[in-house]
Order: C-alpha cells, then sequence, then structure tokens
C-alpha cells in the first residue's frame, strides 16, 4: 500500500494539470482571438498612417519610422490585452508594474540604442536635413543618402559611405550646406603695400563681370580687411550654388578672372618675403672667379 501511494499522489497531480488545462482552453481560445484581431488592427494602422502621412507629403524615411512605431505599439497593446485574458489572475496593474520593470532594465542595458532610436525619431520629425543634402559634422562631410531610425548614412565626398549614429548628428553641430539653392562664397586677395587700394578694390570687383558661376544679381562685396605680412588682404565675397562641386567650380572661375584682371591692371601679387636685419655689419668677400664689374 505504501508503494501506491506516490503513484496516487502522481496521478492527482496529473489530473489537476489536465483539468487545469481544460479549464483554459476558452481562455486560450480567447487570446489567440485577441492576437488574430491584434495582427489585424496593427496593419489597419499601419496603412491609415502611411495614407495620413502620404497626403501630408511625408519623406519615406519618416514614413517608415511611424510605420515601425504604429507597429510595436498596436502589437504590445494586444498582447497585454491576450495576457490579461489568458491569465485571469494577472492583472493589467501587476503587467504594467512588470512592463515598467523591464523597461527599465532594458532602457539601462541598451541605453544607446534608444539614445540613437530617440535622435533619429526627432530628426525625421523636425526635418533639419533632407535626403540628399550635403553636410558637414566634425569630421563627418558628405551627402545624406539614407535616414533610418538608428542611424544615418553618409556618402563621403570621396566615395566611401559612412554609417553616422543619430545621436552624433543631433548632439553635435551639423551644417547643412545645401538648405538653400545658394550660399555665400568668401575668398581672400592680397595686393601690395605700394598698390592704391581704392583702385584695386574696383579692379577686383570689375573681374566679375561676365562670370557664369556668380549670381549677378547680388552685389560682390568686397573690402580691405587686414594687413598681413607682404600684402593688404581683401575679402571678397559673392553668391553661388551651394554644393561643393559648385563652390569649388566658382572659386576657380573667380580666383583666375581676379587674377587675370590685377596682372593686367599691373597691380602686384606679392609673394610672401622677409627682411633680415643683422646687429654687426656683415663683409662681403668677393669670389676670385668672378670678373670685377666695370667701373
Amino acid at each position: 500500500m505504501e508503494a501506491l501511494q506516490p503513484l496516487a499522489v502522481m496521478r492527482d497531480q496529473l489530473l489537476g494539470l489536465a483539468a487545469s488545462f481544460f479549464a483554459l482552453i476558452p481562455n486560450l481560445l480567447l487570446g489567440i482571438v485577441a492576437l488574430v484581431v491584434t495582427w489585424g488592427a496593427a496593419r489597419l494602422s499601419v496603412r491609415l498612417v502611411d495614407r495620413f502621412l502620404v497626403h501630408e507629403h511625408a519623406r519615406v524615411s519618416l514614413r517608415a519610422a511611424a510605420a515601425t512605431l504604429t507597429r510595436t505599439g498596436a502589437w504590445t497593446l494586444g498582447l497585454l490585452i491576450a495576457a490579461t485574458l489568458i491569465f485571469p489572475n494577472l492583472t493589467p496593474t501587476k503587467l504594467l508594474a512588470g512592463l515598467g520593470l523591464g523597461t527599465i532594465a532594458i532602457g539601462l542595458a541598451f541605453q544607446d540604442i534608444f539614445e540613437n532610436f530617440l535622435a533619429g525619431l526627432l530628426i525625421l520629425l523636425r526635418e533639419p536635413m533632407q535626403i540628399g543634402d550635403d553636410i558637414e559634422c566634425q569630421d563627418v562631410r558628405g551627402r545624406v543618402e539614407e535616414i533610418t531610425i538608428r542611424d544615418s548614412y553618409i556618402r563621403q565626398r570621396s566615395g566611401e559611405l559612412i554609417l553616422v549614429p543619430n545621436s552624433f548628428l543631433y548632439k553635435n553641430p551639423v551644417r547643412v550646406l545645401t538648405d538653400k539653392p545658394q550660399r555665400r562664397i568668401e575668398l581672400v586677395v592680397g595686393v601690395g603695400y605700394g598698390e592704391d587700394v581704392a583702385r584695386a578694390r574696383e579692379v577686383i570687383r570689375s573681374a566679375f563681370a561676365g562670370l557664369k558661376t556668380p549670381d549677378q544679381t547680388h552685389d560682390i562685396d568686397v573690402f580691405a580687411s587686414s594687413f598681413s605680412e607682404s600684402s593688404i588682404d581683401f575679402i571678397v565675397r559673392w553668391w553661388a550654388g551651394s554644393t561643393p562641386v559648385e563652390e569649388l567650380r566658382s572659386r576657380d572661375e573667380v580666383a583666375e578672372a581676379v587674377k587675370s584682371a590685377l596682372d593686367q591692371a599691373g597691380i602686384e601679387i606679392p609673394f610672401p618675403y622677409r627682411t633680415l636685419t643683422f646687429k654687426d655689419p656683415l663683409r662681403v668677400r668677393q669670389d676670385p672667379d668672378t670678373p670685377e664689374a666695370p667701373s
């Protein structure tokens, strides 16, 4: 009889588990129905959000981010409802408390990932830069090819592709060079100290006549700005295309035209030189092989 007592206990436990399982079947069916409804609701919500953003002419990257957030929110809510239906003793308060503790743990473990996620979302919402813009951020210089939730794809001017974390772009100053079709370009031109400043200014300004890359509808600024070691420096400013290639072409055209105009006017563009002063007089010795100059 004593040998049969453990078997009886095991039988009672198995019967109890079976009874609990069969009693749980209606809840499982309700949970499955809730998951199916969640699946449909998630797809419908994503479509509605995408249609709204298309109507508002939102960027493709922003639409993708909104779809991900909508889908994640719908499935989170659906899983909570399904868990509550399957396990009646698991109240919404307990679920939210457990979810809060889990969120804190996950946040601490994946802090960098969530930081880049939030930064990417803010960049997409604020639209400080567009796909195709040329930007500069510290050592990163290039054209924006794609902006995702976590990182941005920057094509450098030398051809390499750089994946930049969004938090890096959000925390540091970013120069968006192509935010406008045109931007002002600056060039420093030096003339000799013996030249007339007013005449040199007019010659430099006249060099812009007939050039293609500078925008002639804007004023051409020519200012005498500083006294350097061997020249008086002028700051020359004009407006041209904002892309790096357009800037280089415009600089090349303007530099060539200014050099030619100053040469034709006989205005010196000095080379750097130094005057050496010695404390004691120097004796000049003539090479014996060098013939003396006639007196």
